[in-house]
């Protein structure tokens, strides 16, 4: 194996969250086998004082405690590789989807900023050229669990890391819509049976069915998607 395919950095005030659910399943075992790797940086390594400090009270008044700019950009300084995105998770930042998702992929590596508190100073945002990613219109106790949600949407993209590529092309946002519905065995469960048409053995009717219903449920459940997609199309 000639290298990983993918290394996180982790900025984070609580290094032991991870690898956490990364440690198991799919990305548990690409990250023993080295496909991607995993560093986790403790930003209270970088602190001045004896308390290790890596707060104060924000300039104008105001609730709660902002991460201070100077133990945060030593860190960034320390740990981000060259090349790779720097990401901070915000509420205010731009959407997380799958074209994110592949642009960070493809990059190689990714340096992650976990904040808490009521954020971190605006003025190394703005110096160290810091993307801002949300998850959606919700707020997390912390940056560190939308750092997992990243870097496990990433790693499975990854070569070798899903069993069937097959099943990556045909997933919801892989063409831009909303995924079809999937049954299995047994075939009559509680008086319900799957299509007809999955029983056909037909498969082009099958695959112009799934596509239909891709495009049924992304009409119905995400008009924002579906928009898009007839635009692109058209």
């Amino acid at each position: 194996m000639s290298g990983p395919a993918f290394g996180a950095t982790v900025l984070t005030l609580y290094p032991e969250v991870f690898p956490g659910p990364l440690g198991v399943a799919l990305a548990g075992k690409a990250l023993e086998a080295g496909i991607w790797t995993l560093k986790t940086v403790d930003i209270r390594g970088f602190a001045h004082d004896k308390h290790r400090s890596v707060d104060d009270a924000p300039f104008g008044g105001g609730a709660g405690m902002v991460m201070r700019p100077d133990v945060l950009a030593a860190a960034i300084d320390a740990s981000h590789a060259a090349g790779g995105p720097l990401i901070y998770f915000s509420p205010r930042g731009r959407r997380l989807d799958q074209d994110l998702v592949g642009t960070v992929r493809d990059a190689g590596s990714a340096t992650l900023i976990c904040g808490r508190f009521e954020g971190v100073d605006q003025r190394v945002l703005d110096a160290r050229g810091v993307m801002e990613v949300s998850l959606g219109d919700f707020v997390l106790s912390g940056g560190e669990y939308a750092a997992l949600a990243l870097m496990d949407a990433v790693v499975r993209l990854l070569p070798g890391v899903a069993g069937n590529a097959d099943s990556l092309a045909e997933e919801s946002f892989a063409d831009g819509l909303l995924e079809y519905p999937h049954y299995t065995r047994p075939r009559n469960w509680e008086g319900m049976t799957p299509p007809g048409i999955l029983l056909s053995g037909d498969h082009a009717r099958i695959r112009a069915w799934r596509k239909a219903e891709s495009e049924r449920l992304t009409r119905e459940r995400r008009p924002d998607l579906w928009r898009r997609y007839t635009n692109e199309e058209g």
